[in-house]
C-alpha cells in the first residue's frame, strides 16, 4: 500500500447552478491546502437562518477541484480517494462523472477511483459539499479533515484491514491477537506470506509468519497471536505505544506493508470497582469538546488538534467526549500520545429531527455505515475505551426510540467487542413532551435551542425533573441496552440509582462546569459513578452566549439564552477558543485535587456593583490580573481558589485578612477590597501551615509587544502549524488585560498566516485577516508552513515598536519537532 497527502493543490468556491455557469455567471475559486473550513471567512449576519446557534454564520454551497497526474503504471494498481470527513452532503465526481457520496459530516469514506481514471494523463476531482440549517452548533463548511490517496497491488491489506486486540496480559506477557483481512482482486487464487512484527522503540519484541490463501475476487481474513514479554502498559500516565509491522510477500517480494501503532491495556467496568484501566481505578475527568479549532474554525490540522489534547491534558482532564459527532483520526493520534482517555460519540439525532435539515433525514438509510466508520477508525486506538451511541436523543421518549438504542450498540458489539458503550441520556428530554404544557419549548425567530433555553430557565427543578419516577420509567429500557449508563445533567441520580438499579454503572456524560465542586463529590463517593465530562472544556463557535455573564440593559438573542449578534463564541469553555486557561480551568484542577497552589481571580472594576447575569454554563466575569488601569481606592471582589483550610489576601504586605475556605462556595474564598498598585498575594494555610502563595503584580508602566511561538522549528507539509501568543504587556512583562489595540501580522517566506483572532465573544472582526484587537490583552496568531526555508512574523501595533519572531520550515521528512511544554502556560507566579 502506498498512502500520500492529497491535502494540497486544491481549488476552492462557491457552487453555482450549471445554468448560471452557462451564462458567465461561475465564481472565481481560490488556491487551499486541506484540511479547510470554507464557512470561517464567510461574512456572519444577524439575519442568518442559523442564528445565535451557528454564531450567526451562513449556509453555503462550494466545490473544491484537483487536478492530478496518474501515471500509466496505476492500470494495474487499486487506487482509493479517502476522505477523513467533508461537512456535508458530499458529492464526489472524478472526471466529470458521479463516483461517490456521504451525507454524514463526520465520517471517514473512501471512493474508488479505479471505474474513471485516464491513465497517463492528467485527472480531475471535484468535490461538493453543503451546510443548510442543520446542525445546533457551528458546522464548518467543506473538507474539513484529510484527504488521502491510497494506491494498491491487486493483493493487499484492506482499508482497516489490520485488527489488533490485547485479549490476555499480565506482568509477564501480553497476547497481541491480531486479525488482518487480505484482498485478492485477481481472477487467480494467490498464497501469500503474511508477517506480522511487533516493534518496542525500534526494536523487534515480537513476530509471527504464515502462508495464507486467498480465493480470486475474495477477501481472507487471517489471526495471528503474538507475545509480548515484560510488556509496558498503556495509561494516562505512561501512554506507552507499541507499532505492528504487517507485511505480505510474494515468494521473496514484498508486497506491501503496513505500520499500526497500538497499546497494550486491559479495561473494565462494574459497580464495585467502576473503571479500572489496567487493573487500577480511575475516575474520569472529562472534558466536552465540539470539533472546531476555534479562530481556525473546522479544519482539523494534526497540529491544532495535537495543541488541544496537550493543553486540556495541562488542564488536569485525562478524558476527552467527541461532542456530538466521531473524533478526527489526527486527535486520537494525539490522545495515544499523550495519555488522554477518549469517549467516542456517534451521532446528536436519530429519527426525531433538532433542525431542520440535519442528519436525520439520513439516519435510517446510513446509520450503520457511519457507526462501521467511526468504530474501524477507532478500533487500534488504545486512548478509545467508550463508545456513545447518541447525545440527548428525542427518539428515547418511547419504546421504539429504545429499539433503535439496541440495533445501534449490537452493530457496535459486532465489529468491536472490547470497549464499552453508553448513551448520553437526558432525563429532562426524555419527559419534556409531558413538561411543554408548563413550560413554553418553542424557540423564537433565529433561535432553536428550545432544550437549552428550557434547561437554563428552570434551574434547580432540572435535579428534580431527572431524579423522578417517570425518568426513571422513561429511561430504563436505553439505559439497559448498554454497557455504561450516560447522564446529562442527571448527578441528582447518582444517589438513587444505587439503590434502584444496583448493577447499573453511571458516567456523567455531560454537566454544567460550575457545579463541579458538588459533583465531583458525588463522583468520589460513588464507586459506581465513574467520572464526569463537563460542558465544555474547550470553548467553541456556535451556541452564542450559552456561557456569558451578562449585565442590565444587555439584550439576549430574541429573548432566550443565546446572545444577540455579533456573539459568535458559547462562553462556556475552561479553556477560551485561543488556547488560554480561564479561571474556571484554575478552580476545576483545585476541586480534582491536582492543585496546591492558590489562584487568585478578580472581578473586571468597571462591572463593580452591578447586577450579574448569569446561566447554568457561567462562570465569574473574572480574570487572573491586578494590572488594572483604575484609580487606587476603587472597589473590587477578589476570588481565591484552594483546597487549604484558610486564605489570607495581602496587599503590599498589608493583610487584608484570612478567611475560611468553602463558606460561600467549596474550593472558594471571596475579598472586598480597595484596589492599590503593587502586589497583590494569596497565601493558603492548613492547620496552620503554609501550602502555597500566588501573587499578582500591577502594572509598572510602559507597553510593549510580547511574541510567544509553540515552536520555533516547522515541517513542510500540511500537518504543522506554529502558534503564536501575542501579548500586551508593560516593561516588567504583565499583561495589561484592560489595554485594547489592533495588531498587524506579516508572515514574511514560505508561509502563510492561516488565522488570526482573540477569545472576543462578540466581535465582527473575521480570523482570515492580517488585523485583529486584543481581547484581555491577548491574541493569538497561526501560522502554516508552505516550503522549506526562514520565516519571518513581524508584530506592529500603533505607537508601539514592532515585535519579530522568526521560524524555520524544514523538510517535511525531518523528525517532528517536540513543542515546549503547555502545562505551564498561564499559571500565576
Amino acid at each position: 500500500m502506498t498512502r500520500v497527502s492529497f491535502n494540497r493543490g486544491w481549488t476552492v468556491r462557491p457552487r453555482t447552478s450549471l445554468f448560471g455557469e452557462v451564462s458567465g455567471n461561475a465564481p472565481a475559486a481560490a488556491g487551499v491546502t486541506l484540511p479547510h473550513d470554507a464557512m470561517i471567512v464567510l461574512d456572519r449576519s444577524a439575519e442568518h437562518s442559523g442564528g445565535a446557534e451557528t454564531g450567526y454564520f451562513p449556509d453555503g454551497v462550494v466545490e473544491y477541484v484537483k487536478s492530478f497526474e496518474v501515471p500509466e503504471s496505476y492500470r494495474d494498481k487499486r487506487v482509493i480517494l479517502e476522505f477523513e470527513g467533508v461537512y456535508r452532503d458530499a458529492q464526489v465526481y472524478v472526471n466529470g462523472a458521479f463516483a461517490g457520496q456521504r451525507p454524514y459530516g463526520y465520517s471517514l469514506f473512501r471512493v474508488s477511483l479505479d471505474p474513471f481514471l485516464r491513465h497517463g494523463q492528467a485527472n480531475e476531482v471535484r468535490v461538493e459539499a453543503r451546510a443548510h440549517s442543520d446542525s445546533r452548533w457551528y458546522s464548518g463548511l467543506g473538507i474539513h479533515r484529510p484527504v488521502s490517496l491510497i494506491v494498491n497491488e491487486p493483493v493487499h491489506i484492506a482499508a482497516d484491514g489490520v485488527r489488533i486486540t490485547t485479549p490476555d496480559v499480565d506482568d509477564e506477557r501480553a497476547v497481541v491477537a491480531v486479525a488482518t483481512d487480505i484482498v485478492n482482486s485477481t481472477p487467480h487464487t494467490v498464497t501469500v506470506e503474511l508477517v506480522s512484527e511487533v516493534m518496542a522503540d525500534g526494536e523487534r519484541v515480537a513476530r509471527n509468519a504464515a502462508p495464507v490463501t486467498v480465493r480470486p475476487g475474495e477477501t481472507a481474513t487471517a489471526r495471528q497471536r503474538l507475545y509480548v514479554g515484560s510488556p509496558r502498559r498503556w495509561g494516562v500516565d505512561h501512554p506507552h505505544l507499541y507499532r505492528l509491522r504487517t507485511g505480505l510477500w510474494n515468494a521473496n517480494t514484498g508486497l506491501e506493508e503496513v505500520a499500526t501503532d497500538f497499546g497494550i491495556r486491559t479495561i473494565q467496568v462494574d459497580p464495585t470497582h467502576g473503571l479500572r484501566i489496567n487493573g487500577a481505578t480511575v475516575k474520569l475527568r472529562g472534558a466536552c469538546i465540539h470539533h472546531d479549532n476555534g479562530i481556525l474554525g473546522a479544519a482539523a490540522i494534526s497540529r491544532a488538534e495535537e495543541r488541544r489534547v496537550e493543553i486540556l491534558k495541562g488542564a488536569g482532564f485525562n478524558a476527552v467526549r467527541a461532542s456530538h459527532n466521531p473524533l478526527s483520526k489526527a486527535m486520537l493520534h494525539a490522545c495515544d500520545r499523550l495519555g488522554m482517555l477518549v469517549l467516542d460519540e456517534a451521532f446528536d439525532v436519530w429519527t426525531h429531527a433538532k433542525m431542520p435539515f440535519d442528519y436525520s433525514l439520513a439516519f435510517p438509510e446510513w446509520w450503520q455505515r457511519d457507526i462501521e466508520s467511526m468504530v474501524k477508525k477507532d478500533f487500534n486506538h488504545p486512548s478509545v475505551i467508550l463508545y456513545s451511541i447518541g447525545n440527548e436523543i428525542p427518539d428515547l421518549a418511547s419504546p421504539l426510540g429504545s429499539a433503535w438504542s439496541r440495533d445501534i450498540s449490537e452493530k457496535i458489539g459486532e465489529i468491536d467487542g472490547t470497549r464499552f458503550t453508553t448513551n448520553a441520556v437526558n432525563g429532562f428530554l426524555a419527559v419534556m413532551s409531558d413538561l411543554v404544557k408548563q413550560v413554553d419549548a418553542r424557540p423564537g425567530p433565529g433561535q432553536t435551542g428550545g432544550l437549552n433555553t428550557m434547561m437554563a430557565s428552570i434551574g434547580d427543578v432540572l435535579d428534580q425533573i431527572n431524579a423522578s419516577e417517570i425518568v426513571s420509567e422513561r429511561t430504563r429500557e436505553a439505559h439497559a441496552v448498554v454497557d455504561v449508563s450516560g447522564l446529562n445533567y442527571g448527578a441528582s441520580r447518582y444517589e438513587i440509582d444505587r439503590d434502584l438499579f444496583p448493577d447499573r454503572v453511571i458516567l456523567g456524560t455531560e454537566s454544567h462546569g460550575p457545579r463541579i465542586d458538588r459533583i465531583w463529590h458525588l463522583v468520589e463517593e460513588n464507586s459506581r459513578v465513574i467520572g464526569d465530562f463537563t460542558w465544555t472544556g474547550w470553548d467553541y463557535l456556535g451556541e452564542a452566549g450559552i456561557g456569558r455573564v451578562s449585565y442590565p440593559g444587555e439584550q439576549s438573542a430574541e429573548g432566550g439564552l443565546l446572545a444577540p449578534f455579533p456573539s459568535i463564541l458559547a462562553g462556556s469553555g475552561d479553556i477560551d477558543i485561543t488556547g488560554f486557561r480561564r479561571p474556571m480551568s484554575y478552580f476545576r484542577e483545585t476541586v480534582f485535587g491536582l492543585r496546591s497552589q492558590p489562584y487568585v481571580a478578580v472581578h473586571r472594576p468597571q462591572y463593580h456593583g452591578r447586577k450579574r447575569v448569569a446561566g447554568p454554563w457561567s462562570w465569574s466575569d473574572t480574570v487572573s490580573s491586578w494590572a488594572w488601569g483604575i484609580a487606587s481606592g476603587s472597589p473590587v471582589v477578589v476570588e481565591v481558589y484552594s483546597n487549604a483550610e484558610e486564605v489570607e489576601l495581602l496587599l503590599n504586605t498589608r493583610s487584608l485578612g484570612r478567611k475560611s475556605v468553602g463558606s460561600e462556595r467549596a474550593f472558594s474564598v471571596f475579598f472586598d477590597c480597595a484596589y492599590e498598585p503593587g502586589r497583590l498575594t494569596a497565601v493558603a494555610y492548613t492547620a496552620g501551615v503554609e501550602q502555597g502563595r500566588t501573587s499578582l503584580q500591577s502594572s509598572e508602566g510602559g507597553t510593549r509587544l510580547a511574541v510567544r511561538a509553540d515552536r520555533t522549528t516547522l515541517r513542510a507539509d500540511d500537518t504543522d502549524l506554529a502558534f503564536l501568543e501575542i501579548e500586551l504587556v508593560d516593561t516588567a512583562g504583565t499583561c495589561l488585560v484592560d489595554r485594547e489595540l489592533e495588531i498587524v501580522v506579516v508572515v514574511e517566506g514560505p508561509a502563510v498566516l492561516q488565522a488570526l483572532g482573540s477569545a472576543r465573544p462578540d466581535t465582527e472582526e473575521r480570523y482570515d485577516g492580517h488585523t485583529h484587537r486584543t481581547y484581555d490583552g491577548r491574541l493569538l496568531a497561526v501560522v502554516r508552513p508552505v516550503a522549506v526555508g526562514a520565516v519571518v512574523v513581524k508584530a506592529t501595533a500603533e505607537s508601539l515598536a514592532s515585535e519579530v519572531i522568526r521560524l524555520d520550515v524544514v523538510p517535511s521528512d525531518s523528525p517532528p519537532t517536540k513543542p515546549p511544554p503547555v502545562i505551564s502556560v498561564n499559571r500565576p507566579a
